[in-house]
């Protein structure tokens, strides 16, 4: 809000706020992670996307993994540390749409860095989880996040004074480009992260350490600064899909966005619009949808520059047509990928199924993303795990912005001590078993993320929408159930963020260690007992969660009389709205 009122643009101000929210949420996102983008330009008239997913090392094979003993690319440590995308992203979308200088957009976060801001509970409940970890293995990050020896007490002040060095070095060391113009200097910051000194110290740190992961073993980083060297942040098409008078846009199948699309797809044949939007035909109507469509996107997503993906396929009427026929009354436990022609990649479905996700200090800690804000239960051992940011900005222009940072997180490794922050762990989403997987592991490839931001068009061209959420496997069932909500039931936002939330555990988890619960479906509290009882007796395995446990979803919108709103999600008290 501070850049918009400051005569920013939307871009300059999802930009300055990404980069505060590494600071100050750095359990949740972090400036060696990741971030998916989706911008609207009024200007422009359309949306582009912009990949932050940074790809795997050159020696990243299946051969090399193998070599360790791994079977699973590790969900924490080294091993899975992959080219950091997020920072040139936000670099490349502040110098070609935005208005601001490096030196303005990067000021908050070094503010908050080197002065402090208030520990949140989530961030001092996945310190004390990490702690036995930092103290015993890795001494860089409990010299960072363990102040004096200790976990930060809640809402008192942290400070990173080295990464708040760390930036305030990058400003410095691009301030004689000042006088070529911001794009220059822009440049110029983007060289010095993959060229510059934060290469080097990153390429030296991996050169030189070992660190202990998930799988209860010292592994090493195949990153290396050449890696660095080699990648930038692009744009790319959206992937949209036209569902009742609005297109629906989504990054491409290097993220599980279009799963969201086909969902929608294989539901626009339905009486979805028809049956209450808090009543067992919904939830069930949805649940089987999206399990035909993360299967199709387990078997056949990945990284579309080293793989074969059907996507035309994958959202056209015919295709859907044919997965709609398959919801029954009953819920379906199987794993029904759809058959497209192409030579069908096996997807381990009962390997999933017999996985659980292990106890004990290693587990305890970083190793994927939550599913719901209580996680001691069944599969899940009293584990503090990873999570993500987003983000939503318009502004008065009509320019929008949904992103997605996550990734880098203070729990996912250890942190280079220089520089202030850890490496990422996205590799840990490709497979090591399947050589003829879209998401199997080599080198160059981008990890099938689950970043999925998403922007909203109305039938004249205009960005209506933009929406999001944290939550790994669950953003595109959570936004799904939002954007239903939102255009089949003409709801409010905030009405629709604040209805009865609900996710199925069905398919394979994307984090480590890729587990699968077959039926699995768990709803809030909120559910009238009538609705739980009727999901049972259509053979869902149902988990009543907390009354408010489920999602985080914030969005933006702007309406034909040009008033823009906004709406955050109440649950976890740590999503915003603020505008005026």
């Amino acid at each position: 809000m501070r850049t918009l009122e400051a005569g920013g643009n939307a871009f300059d101000a999802a930009t300055a706020g990404a980069l505060t929210m590494q600071v100050v949420g750095p359990h949740l996102n972090g400036p060696a992670g990741d971030v998916s983008i989706l911008i609207y330009s009024a200007d422009e008239r359309r949306v582009r996307s912009i990949c932050g997913q940074g790809p795997t090392p050159a020696a990243a094979t299946i051969e090399t993994f193998e070599a360790h003993g791994l079977d699973l690319v590790p969900g924490t440590g080294l091993m899975a540390a992959v080219v950091p995308g997020a920072f040139d992203a936000w670099m490349l979308l502040l110098r070609d749409y935005g208005t601001c200088s490096l030196e303005d957009v990067i000021a908050p976060a070094i503010e908050y860095a080197q002065g402090g801001f208030p520990v949140l509970s989530r961030m001092r409940a996945t310190l004390d989880s990490a702690r036995p970890i930092f103290e015993r293995y890795w001494p860089t990050s409990a010299d960072i996040y363990l102040p004096g020896g200790k976990v930060p007490v809640e809402g008192a002040l942290f400070a990173n004074p080295r990464l708040a060095a760390t930036w305030r070095r990058l400003v410095a060391e691009t301030s004689g480009q000042t006088s070529k113009g911001r794009e220059s200097r822009i440049d110029a910051a983007r060289k010095v992260w993959s060229r510059g000194f934060i290469a080097q110290a990153i390429d030296s740190f991996c050169r030189h350490t070992r660190a202990m992961d998930i799988s209860g073993q010292e592994n090493g980083a195949l990153l290396c600064g050449e890696d660095l060297a080699k990648w930038s942040a692009f744009y790319e098409e959206p992937t949209t899909y036209d569902y009742k008078g609005h297109r629906v846009a989504k990054c491409g199948p290097w993220s599980q966005g279009p799963v969201l699309l086909q969902s929608l797809a294989i539901l626009s044949g339905t009486d979805v619009a028809c049956v209450s939007p808090e009543g067992a035909d919904f939830v069930h109507l949805l649940v089987e949808a999206m399990k035909l469509a993360y299967a199709d996107r387990d078997t056949y997503y990945g990284d579309p520059d080293h793989a074969d993906v059907p996507l035309d396929q994958l959202l056209s009427p015919s295709y859907n047509e044919l997965r709609r026929d398959l919801i029954e009354p009953i819920a379906s436990h199987d794993w029904r990928p759809g058959a497209t022609g192409m030579a069908v990649p096996e997807v381990d479905f009962a390997g999933a199924t017999a996985r659980k996700r292990e106890g004990g200090a290693l587990a305890a800690y970083g190793g994927g993303e939550p599913t719901f804000a209580s996680i001691e239960r069944g599969n899940y051992l009293a584990a503090t795990v990873g999570d993500t940011a987003h983000i939503d900005v318009v502004d008065r222009f009509g320019n929008m912005v949904s992103a997605t940072p996550s990734g880098g997180w203070l729990q996912s490794s250890p942190c280079v001590s220089e520089l202030g922050f850890p490496l990422g762990t996205r590799a840990q989403m490709m497979w090591l078993t399947s050589k003829t997987s879209p998401s199997a592991m080599g080198p160059g490839r981008r990890p099938r993320t689950t970043l999925s931001p998403t922007i909203v068009l109305r039938d004249d061209g205009e960005a209506y929408l933009a929406c999001g959420t944290p939550g790994g496997d669950q953003q595109d069932q959570w936004q799904l159930a939002f954007l239903l909500r939102c255009l089949d039931y003409n709801m409010g936002m905030q009405e629709a963020i604040e209805a009865p939330a609900f996710h199925s555990e069905h398919w394979p988890s994307s984090f480590y260690p890729r587990q699968a619960s077959p039926g699995a479906l768990t709803v809030e509290g909120r559910f009238a007992p009538e609705t739980i009882r009727d999901l049972e007796a259509r053979g869902h395995k149902v988990t009543v969660g907390g009354d408010w446990s489920e999602g985080r979803l914030s969005a933006v919108a702007r309406g034909v009389d040009k008033t823009v709103r906004a709406a955050a999600s109440p649950r976890g008290m740590d999503g915003y709205a603020v505008g005026r």
